[in-house]
């Protein structure tokens, strides 16, 4: 087979895997600008935080906060009252997404820095990788929406139009998030049952996920883990909550307890990315009609 052929087909097989209806793909679109919404105001607090912690000694520190903002205005409109693609937005996805690659590999150096190098405690304790592949996610899943969004794209040429680009990444960004909680939770000895929840139900719906973005069959059951996790993020801010208010002072000094207790803005990043996958579905279900 010539090289020619070979590319050809290559090309007609990832026309089929991206076909997908003009509707679907604006529903889709919405969907995965909700998804980004989330999992941006997710980096946007725990960003300024974690670096108000570090009394932002480095001037690069009000990057993540700017551009998740950012990103956090930009998806919610898309959301609420799509207005189609444009520049700006295209321009704030992919520099956050540049700007959290380069902050994921500041903070390995980071943590790769200290004595021992990536040792348990130094992961506890020192610059935590999760965050800035958390800003990347909102990037990538930005600029995946902004893509669907447009009109004027070719329908079948974007690569980050195809239903499994879509899929792949929002079970990639799930089985990260899994790992950021179950790394924090094992900090916390599990010492209460529920902080066994992130490491087994989000797993489930990482793998059914991928499941059905490799056989191109969307299942209902997928449909059913990812609302799961969707809820859960929800209800593990609930728990967070109340983890803030069991330390001394409760929420009456809420400036010491917010640092000191569990990060409020981590679960709801299960939800961003949870939608991201549930939009995954619907191009695929849409693509099958289709």
């Amino acid at each position: 087979m010539s090289t020619g052929t070979a590319l050809a087909r290559g090309i007609a097989r990832l026309n089929d895997v991206a076909r997908a209806p003009r509707g679907a793909e604006r529903a889709a679109s919405r969907l995965l600008s909700a998804g980004a919404s989330v999992v941006a105001s997710s980096v946007l607090v725990d960003s300024a935080m974690e670096h108000y912690r570090g009394s932002f000694r480095d001037p690069a520190m009000v990057l993540p906060i700017a551009l998740s903002a950012g990103s956090l205005l930009l998806n919610g409109r898309e959301t609420l009252a799509p207005a189609g693609p444009s520049t700006l937005a295209r321009m704030v996805h992919v520099t956050a997404g540049a700007v959290g690659s380069a902050g994921l590999a500041f903070h390995a150096w980071n943590v790769g820095k200290q004595a021992g190098g990536f040792r348990l405690v130094n992961l506890f304790y020192r610059a935590p990788l999760g965050a800035p592949a958390t800003l990347l996610l909102t990037g990538l899943i930005g600029t995946m929406a902004e893509r669907l969004a447009d009109p004027a794209a070719p329908r079948f040429a974007a690569f980050l139009r195809a239903p499994r680009v879509v899929g792949t990444v929002a079970a990639m960004g799930l089985a990260g998030t899994v790992a950021e909680a179950g790394l924090l939770h094992f900090r916390g000895a599990y010492h209460d049952p529920a902080m066994w929840l992130p490491v087994s139900l989000p797993p489930l719906a990482t793998l059914s996920l991928l499941r059905d973005v490799l056989t191109l069959a969307p299942r209902r059951m997928t449909y059913g883990l990812l609302g799961a996790t969707a809820a859960m993020g929800v209800i593990g801010m609930a728990f967070h909550a109340y983890g803030v208010a069991r330390n001394m002072g409760g929420w009456r000094n809420w400036r010491q307890n917010l640092l000191a207790g569990p990060p409020l803005p981590a679960p709801p990043s299960f939800s961003g990315l949870a939608v991201a996958g549930i939009a995954a579905l619907r191009l695929l279900k849409d693509m099958r009609r289709g």
